[in-house]
C-alpha cells in the first residue's frame, strides 16, 4: 500500500487549526464544564483527537520512510500550539496555576525559536525524552479537559489533576535542559 507523500505534513498542520477551534471551544465551554458541559465535552474530545495526531503522523512518516524536515520542523510546532492552548485555555478559566503554565510555555517556546532560528542550518528533530515529555503532556491534559469530577467527584478530580501538571512540569523542565546539554554537545563536536 502507497500513501500520499504528504499525507504526515498534511496531518501536522491539520492540528494548528484543530488548535484555534479546541481552544475556542474550551473557554466558551467554561470552568469545569460549567455553564456548558457539553462544550467541555467537546473540547476534551477535539483536544485527544487533535493530540493523537501526532502519533499517526509521526507512524505513517517512519512506516513508509517518507519523514521531512519540513515534518521534523512542523510537527512540534503543531504540538506546541496544541498543547499551548490547553495549558493557557485552563489556567484563564482557573482550572491549572498560571506559574506551571508560563514555566513550560518558557520552556515551549524557548526550544521552538532555536529551532526555527537553526532552521536553515539544520533542522532539530524531536529528542525521546521531547517525544515522552508531549506524550505525558498530551495524557495529563486530556484528563483536565475532561469533566470527569462529575463521576469521581471534584476534590480527586482536582488532586489528580494537580499532581499530573506536576509531573508535566518536571518532565517539560528536565527535557529542556536534556535539549540544551544536547545543542552545547553538537555545538562543541562541530567546532
Amino acid at each position: 500500500m502507497t500513501i500520499p507523500r504528504q499525507l504526515p505534513n498534511a496531518i501536522t498542520i491539520a492540528r494548528i487549526p484543530l488548535a484555534v477551534i479546541f481552544f475556542v471551544v474550551l473557554l466558551l465551554g467554561g470552568t469545569y464544564g460549567v455553564p456548558s458541559p457539553g462544550l467541555r465535552w467537546t473540547a476534551a474530545i477535539l483536544f485527544i483527537v487533535a493530540i493523537s495526531t501526532d502519533w499517526v503522523d509521526g507512524y505513517l512518516a517512519r512506516k513508509y520512510d517518507i519523514v521531512s524536515d519540513f515534518g521534523k520542523l512542523w510537527d512540534p510546532i503543531a504540538d506546541k500550539l496544541l498543547t499551548g492552548a490547553g495549558f493557557i485555555g485552563l489556567a484563564i478559566l482557573g482550572e491549572i496555576q498560571w506559574w506551571i503554565v508560563l514555566i513550560i510555555l518558557v520552556r515551549e517556546w524557548g526550544i521552538t525559536v532555536h529551532r526555527l532560528v537553526v532552521a536553515k542550518e539544520h533542522v532539530v528533530a524531536a529528542a525521546w525524552m521531547g517525544k515522552i515529555k508531549t506524550a505525558f503532556q498530551g495524557v495529563a491534559l486530556g484528563w483536565a479537559l475532561l469533566p470527569l469530577h462529575e463521576f469521581i467527584g471534584l476534590g480527586p478530580w482536582t488532586l489528580i489533576t494537580a499532581v499530573l501538571m506536576i509531573i508535566v512540569l518536571i518532565l517539560t523542565v528536565v527535557s529542556g535542559i536534556d535539549y540544551i546539554v544536547a545543542q552545547v554537545r553538537g555545538s562543541r563536536q562541530k567546532a
